[in-house]
């Protein structure tokens, strides 16, 4: 249960809509679900306003499925990451509901879709070895409700690509065009003395263009998580009425 989700309880609980039982049901359902191998957390959505993700990598197929099933006995949503072919079959028997999402590596399961905030994220990518990386990010932010626009291939080595599809590049091409947040993820893609992604990421830490915050390599779903998190601030701000002035002098 999200926090919007408990506000939304108790509001139709004020207007008579659902009884005080059901309430404290929700509210008293324990934080954690002890599976033997997994301790689950279960106040993740109502702290932080998605469910605990499942992190696929390392875990068997039975191992995720029983995770997923307990926590989409009490939320509307899962999103599972890291994921290979046996825990994609596994879910999508589970659950009907199941997509696989095959390029980014993760499944996502849904009761119903959320409705999508104000605003968009915008994914960019360098080229399509990129792409696993670039769709993990989208799909975390695409499930956590918010609306995704896919930029791929636009690479500074074909800049012309990039500067047709609008103001958008690399981190520090992108950070000095545009007046938005810009969160750059270092793949472990490419040549010659790459290091794995660490020459990505000193290069991005060491960006001259303003506003760029950086994510550890190949962490697109970190991206997307805070993309989603920026996404709701900004619609809070947005949501807020205005306060009248006040009349008292000081």
């Amino acid at each position: 249960m999200t926090a919007t989700e408990a506000t939304e309880l108790l509001e139709k609980f004020r207007a008579g809509k659902i009884s005080r039982d059901r309430v404290l049901r929700a509210f008293q359902a324990p934080p954690l679900a002890d599976l033997g191998f997994a301790q689950v957390d279960m106040h993740r959505a109502l702290r932080k306003g998605f469910p605990e993700v499942i992190f696929g990598s390392g875990k068997a197929p039975g191992q995720v499925v029983a995770i997923a099933t307990r926590i989409f006995e009490r939320e509307q949503r899962i999103l599972i990451t890291r994921i290979h072919g046996e825990h994609a079959r596994a879910l999508r028997r589970k659950f009907k509901s199941a997509v696989h999402h095959e390029a980014a590596r993760c499944v996502t399961i849904e009761k119903s879709a959320l409705s999508k905030r104000p605003g968009t994220v915008a994914v960019l990518c360098a080229g399509t070895s990129d792409l696993p990386v670039a769709e993990e990010a989208a799909v975390t932010s695409d499930i956590m409700g918010n609306h995704v626009e896919r930029i791929y291939d636009v690479g500074v080595a074909g800049l012309h690509r990039l500067l047709r599809r609008l103001e958008c590049a690399m981190p520090s091409v992108v950070a000095g065009l545009v007046s938005r947040p810009v969160i750059a993820v270092p793949t472990s893609v490419g040549y010659g003395a790459n290091f794995g992604g660490l020459a990505a990421l000193l290069g991005m830490l060491n960006s001259c263009g303003s506003g760029v915050t950086v994510v550890n390599i190949d962490n697109g779903f970190g991206a997307g998580y805070a993309a989603s998190q920026i996404n709701e601030l900004a619609e809070g701000v947005s949501a807020s009425p205005p306060k009248a002035p006040s009349s008292k002098l000081q």
